[in-house]
């Protein structure tokens, strides 16, 4: 009885019996791996195109292009819906001594704005624009540490940092918010000083209570505005990459550096809307500083020199901090790490400058001095309210 055993490859045979000789059966292999070569070259030939578009996208895919987002399956993009904040957790060893650090800043910062509104509210003879600003300053700088300390101080002493998307978007959006507010608030402290020292007899006029608080709301609105316009630009981009923030609040230049696709444009809005921001008022104090310096140069006595450098002078050191900051930050070309340089100074803005608004004003201001001396002594005093 014949055993067969049959071996088919593109329809070809090999026959093996029991009685062939090894001479046929090397003869059969030789002859069916000709046909397989000749049907591979065919197969080549033909597929030639096919093959080369695959070995062309190979590379593609291999090179440091970045495919548009657009162009990918929706089945191969999965989109984030949370952020981890890394914050300091390369510090793992001082995570307690800095929770202890900032803690307690931030119990100065909330005493200290707390109590120049408070002082400014309560003594009449602080009724004045300079003091009004400084009020609605104080109330916006408290607003704006208590978006991110509390979430900082809070991830210091967890292991879980999670924020999901919207409350980064609400953090990002409030956060610019009330730092846009900050800025422009400055720039309008700078020209009532000019106004003050430049054109004492018209200050009443020029100052008035009316234009006072149309600046003080006009510097809210455009807060408001600004910042959403740059919250909209980062949240409209998906994100599909990382959603490891590498800060320790959703600050712009982290979160949209994990967004998928192509953001120079987004990016290059948001850069012109910093430069309006920090650039513009800037311009404004130094034009307004330079007026008030060749005023005060002019004035005869020295004591009146002294009083009106004096008046000038805690404005002056908040806005160098404060535009100094935010410009390093702001105002500089992408750069898609986040350092420690610019954490630094990110704590320097968010956290140091709205301790050192009560700071100054309280320490070189002798009218809010004597008034927090009236009041901590409870003197009498007017309850009228700007």
């Amino acid at each position: 009885m014949l055993q067969a055993m049959a071996l088919s490859s593109w329809g070809t045979f090999l026959i093996y019996t029991p009685g062939s000789s090894r001479h046929n059966l090397r003869k059969q292999q030789g002859e069916h791996c000709q046909k397989r070569l000749i049907l591979l070259g065919f197969f080549f030939l033909s597929h030639s195109g096919d093959i080369s578009a695959t070995i062309s996208k190979m590379k593609n895919l291999s090179s440091d292009e970045t495919i548009p987002w657009e162009q990918l399956p929706a089945e191969n993009i999965t989109m984030v819906t949370e952020f981890l904040l890394l914050g300091f957790s390369n510090l793992q060893e001082l995570q307690f001594v800095l929770f202890s650090v900032f803690f307690c800043l931030y119990i100065v910062i909330l005493c200290g704005n707390i109590t120049i509104v408070a002082v400014i509210l309560l003594e009449h003879n602080l009724h004045i624009p300079m003091y009004f600003f400084l009020g609605v300053l104080s109330v916006s700088e408290t607003c704006y540490t208590f978006v991110i300390l509390p979430k900082m101080l809070l991830n210091l002493l967890s292991v879980f940092r999670v924020i999901s998307l919207t409350s980064c978007a609400i953090q990002m959006f409030s956060f610019l918010s009330f730092a846009i507010n900050n800025c422009l608030l400055l720039g309008v402290m700078g020209y009532d000083r000019y106004a003050a020292i430049c054109h004492p007899l018209r200050y009443p006029i020029l100052m008035n209570w009316r234009t006072c608080r149309l600046l003080a709301a006009i510097c809210g609105v455009s807060g408001l505005l600004i910042s959403m316009i740059g919250t909209i630009l980062v949240f409209i981009l998906p994100f599909c990459n990382s959603n490891k923030i590498n800060h320790y609040f959703c600050d712009i230049s982290p979160v949209i550096h994990l967004a998928c696709g192509n953001t120079y444009v987004n990016e290059m809005i948001i850069f012109s809307c910093g430069v309006l921001v920090l650039v513009v008022p800037w311009i404004l104090v130094c034009i307004s500083y330079g007026f008030i310096v060749s005023t005060i140069l002019r004035i005869p006595s020295t004591e009146g020199k002294r009083k009106a450098f004096s008046t000038c002078a805690s404005h002056l050191t908040v806005v160098i901090v404060h535009y100094g900051c935010a410009s390093f930050v702001y105002l500089r070309p992408s750069s898609k790490v986040t350092s420690d340089k610019d954490k630094l100074v990110t704590v320097i803005y968010t956290v140091f400058t709205p301790l050192l608004n009560p700071l100054v004003y309280s320490l070189r201001n002798r009218d809010v001095q004597m008034a927090i001396r009236k009041v901590i002594s409870g003197g009498k005093f007017s309850h009228k309210i700007l």
